[in-house]
């Protein structure tokens, strides 16, 4: 069995996806008999970045504290992937994407003279990442198609998809109950306020829907439920446990998730492990890869009109709520974290 350690970088007060993820790998590989420890690196952003990726370069992971050598290192996330290690395997989830897709949209809202400072350090970073990326990882894994797009358009990275299974918790599905299920970070990325919105078109008109997460959006998501007079039948519980979360992911009728080019998205596998339908968009990058429209939720354009039409669909049908959450439960079982580590762990 090999000693192995997990690097991701660890942004301070966030619990990202990627942190989910590097949990449940280590559960996982702990549990096919490895030894296996999670490394957070920093993370610092924009002009402070070099030094995160100069700190984890510097990082060193070839041995354990009792001086045992570390036989296999798995990076997750930038800057992460700076690690050195002679076997060094790369699981990505993302790159700063401010730097590669959402570099138009983040340029726009800069001053002339920032503009010009962040498109060095755009250069320099996107330079530094080919390098790390080609060069000291010797195996290089995507962990959806979406991120697998990326890294060849920017940069020519080579990569093969491996997706994330749901985390290993206790889903169950305990019936189709009439209410709408989001759990997300509220922010604007992830497109809570377009929900709201077509919860507000008249196909919705009734429809009950209950949002988990907390974010920066907030108080303004708050405010737009309030301003449509939605209070009495859509509400924010913010953060839950994870007995909460499960709760609601096992009774609710479909769940919304529709994210602007989300890289991967956890929240569609384990709605699909709790036997529920997800309702995504065609521009929401990992979720509508993994949902297919009529057989395992809705995929529709990322309006408004378009979310509400697919919203009613699954509310007002039960039966097609319970066939759809099937055949998403099909997806998730194929997923599994034994095969995550049998294509991971060098033999």
């Amino acid at each position: 069995m090999a000693r192995i350690t997990i690097v991701t970088s660890h942004p301070t007060l966030s619990q990202g996806g990627h942190l989910v993820i590097a949990q449940a790998l280590e559960r996982a590989l702990r549990e096919a008999g490895h030894e296996a420890e999670v490394l957070y690196t920093p993370e610092a952003r924009f002009g402070a970045l070099a030094s995160s990726y100069w700190t984890t370069w510097r990082s060193d992971v070839r041995q354990v504290h009792s001086g045992r050598p570390v036989d296999q290192v798995i990076s997750i996330r930038f800057p992460s992937y700076a690690v050195r290690h002679l076997q060094h395997t790369c699981w990505l989830n993302h790159r700063m994407r401010e730097y590669y897709d959402r570099w138009v949209p983040f340029k726009r809202s800069l001053s002339y003279r920032n503009g010009l400072k962040e498109s060095v350090r755009r250069q320099v970073v996107q330079a530094c990442d080919r390098y790390l990326l080609t060069r000291q990882v010797d195996r290089m894994f995507a962990q959806s198609k979406t991120i697998q797009k990326r890294l060849a358009k920017w940069g020519g990275v080579s990569s093969k998809v491996l997706c994330p299974p749901p985390p290993q918790r206790q889903y169950r599905s305990d019936g189709y109950e009439n209410y709408l299920f989001v759990v997300s970070r509220l922010t604007p990325l992830k497109r809570i306020g377009l929900i709201i919105e077509a919860l507000n078109q008249p196909e919705t008109a009734g429809v009950r829907c209950l949002i988990a997460g907390d974010g920066e959006e907030r108080d303004a998501l708050r405010m737009q439920i309030e301003q449509l007079g939605m209070t009495d039948r859509v509400k924010l519980l913010g953060r839950l446990s994870e007995a909460e979360l499960l709760g609601y992911l096992s009774r609710c009728r479909a769940v919304c998730f529709p994210p602007l080019a989300e890289d991967y998205g956890f929240v569609t596998v384990e709605a699909f492990a709790s036997k529920k339908a997800v309702i995504t968009c065609y521009d929401s990058g990992g979720p509508a890869e993994l949902v297919e429209h009529g057989v395992n939720g809705v995929v529709c354009s990322p309006t408004a009109a378009a979310l509400a039409v697919g919203i009613e669909a699954l509310m007002d049908n039960k039966n097609l709520a319970e066939r759809y959450g099937s055949a998403g439960h099909d997806v998730a079982r194929a997923l599994s974290w034994e095969g995550v580590v049998a294509r991971l762990v060098v033999s």
